[in-house]
């Protein structure tokens, strides 16, 4: 079936409420999904399946999904690019969605080791159909009916994450995290009551506490937000999995896979969130910038450029344009540095039609600062900047919108900036 509207975040948070209060009776439709590390060892997915089998117990429908075990998808890349620097990526795929059916297929042993009732299913098994997109396909539909019809049996059904299936039956994945993609999508096609993604964190901070240790969890932070500290490099989420959850309306509990602790609410936007300026901060080190330079016809760079690297299915991040009249006009965008290559490829085809030259830098940083309280408060972008020169912190290029402020930095200077900039915005700090 095609995705269907879920009813609002108020319908959400009465049933969350609920849910987590001692008088809890209703039967709930619950999508949970555990990552890598969550299912990194037998221990830790037999701990994933005595906590399935009391859930289920206390009356619970529950849909379990499953990235592939810590390590094993790596381990799988690094045995393909022994052969071949860059792999055919229908193979790839063929290969690294095998990490997934190993980890639903062990916690299904699990809980039937332990007297409960489960089935595995790949992304083919439910229909899980994707574009053709091979390594990062995206998700057209999901059928329910099989997940429907195992839940009525009162089976725990354990689907694999990451992984789909084209119309004409080729095997996808849907990238890097695409684990939190497939769990959301399949709440909304089932209109769960709720989405929960396990994790080896304890929810959203206002920063990496590994950088800031005195950075603060997050109660309830809007889609808005998530979104934005996703895109900026925040581990926390995939993108894809809060572009579909702000779309659908789906909000996402994300907590910890090792303790029983309330996690961090991802949800609709209150007017409370708008008191704090600053929500949080992140970084994101996996940055290249690409500089196109040279005396080409304004009027033809921008659409052929940016319409080849669209072709390669690559992301554009931060773009700064100068064109200016007898002078050398230059472009200057950000892309992930594992497709700076095909990126390159993709412009330098174009350069050979119109001219001019390229450059690139692989060793840079970016640091953003997010909240939907930005909105109302001037003056927060020159604040930043003033911290970041006052600590003689280069910046190289600079995006904003409404709730966000990115810089582009220096490689090794991010993390330096997360902790000046905490302690410049702190939750609740005004100008």
């Amino acid at each position: 079936m095609l995705f269907v509207e879920v009813s609002s975040g108020d319908r959400f948070d009465e049933a969350y409420a609920a849910y987590h209060s001692p008088r809890f009776v209703f039967m709930a439709l619950i999508v949970q999904k555990f990552g890598g590390t969550s299912v990194g060892d037998i221990a830790r997915i037999q701990r994933i399946a005595k906590r399935a089998i009391t859930q289920t117990k206390a009356g619970d429908q529950l849909v379990i999904v499953a990235s592939a075990m810590s390590g094993e998808t790596d381990r799988l890349l690094s045995l393909a690019q022994q052969i071949s620097e860059e792999p055919d990526k229908r193979e790839l795929d063929a290969l690294l969605s095998t990490g997934e059916n190993v980890s639903v297929a062990l916690i299904a042993i699990a809980i039937r080791a332990l007297g409960g009732q489960a089935i595995s299913l790949t992304g083919a098994q439910i229909e899980m159909v994707t574009d053709d997109a091979h390594t990062k396909a995206r998700i057209l539909k999901i059928g329910d009916n099989r997940i429907r019809e195992h839940l009525k049996a009162g089976k725990i059904v354990v689907i694999a994450g990451f992984q789909g299936i084209t119309s004409s039956g080729e095997i996808t994945t849907l990238g890097r995290g695409g684990s939190d993609t497939s769990a959301v999508a399949i709440a909304i096609a089932l209109q769960a009551d709720l989405c929960e993604i396990y994790t080896d964190v304890d929810g959203v901070y206002t920063a990496d506490p590994r950088i800031v240790p005195h950075a603060k969890k997050i109660e309830r932070i809007c889609f808005e937000e998530m979104l934005n500290l996703a895109s900026e490099g925040a581990k926390v989420l995939q993108v894809r999995s809060v572009e579909l959850a702000m779309k659908f309306q789906m909000p996402i509990h994300l907590r910890s896979s090792f303790s029983d602790v309330e996690g961090t609410l991802v949800t609709t936007e209150v007017s409370e969130m708008e008191q704090e300026i600053v929500r949080a901060i992140t970084c994101d080190k996996s940055e290249a910038r690409i500089i196109v330079y040279g005396m080409f016809d304004p009027k033809l760079v921008l659409s052929k450029i940016f319409g080849r690297i669209s072709e390669q299915n690559i992301s554009v991040d931060l773009i700064v344009n100068s064109f200016l009249r007898g002078a050398d006009n230059k472009i200057s965008f950000t892309v992930k540095r594992q497709e700076l290559k095909d990126a390159l490829r993709a412009v330098e085809s174009v350069l050979e039609e119109i001219g001019g030259k390229v450059d690139y830098d692989d060793e840079v940083e970016k640091v953003t600062i997010c909240g939907v309280g930005m909105r109302s408060h001037p003056g927060v972008a020159a604040k930043m900047f003033n911290t970041l020169e006052q600590a003689g912190i280069p910046i190289y290029m600079v995006s904003t919108s409404e709730i966000i402020v990115s810089a582009i930095l220096p490689q090794g200077k991010a993390d330096e900036a997360v902790r000046l900039l905490h302690s410049a915005f702190s939750p609740g700090a005004t100008l």
